[in-house]
């Protein structure tokens, strides 16, 4: 079951999908997640969101001053400000 993936900044939603795997950076460092993770909830460091799509499509997004939250197969990003860069 892939993780269902919401990436939103405080005026848009930035990505929402389907993924295989997410690399996010927080305050205590990179962290990936997966389907069957366990539950998180950290702090935003500025810097790269990666997105492995479940098709194998790479989704990179820049964020900052904001959190993430996973739980059961659902990651939710919320950032101050946030953009898909490629």
């Amino acid at each position: 079951m892939p993780l269902k993936v919401s990436l939103v900044s405080a005026d848009a939603e930035v990505w929402t999908g389907e993924a295989s795997l997410v690399v996010a950076k927080t305050v205590e460092g990179e962290i990936g997640f997966m389907p069957g993770h366990e539950p998180v909830l950290a702090i935003l460091a500025e810097g790269q969101v990666r997105i492995t799509e479940t098709s194998g499509q790479k989704v990179v997004a820049n964020a900052q001053d904001g959190f993430l939250s996973m739980a059961g197969d659902e990651l939710t990003i919320v950032a101050g400000n946030a953009a898909v860069v490629a």
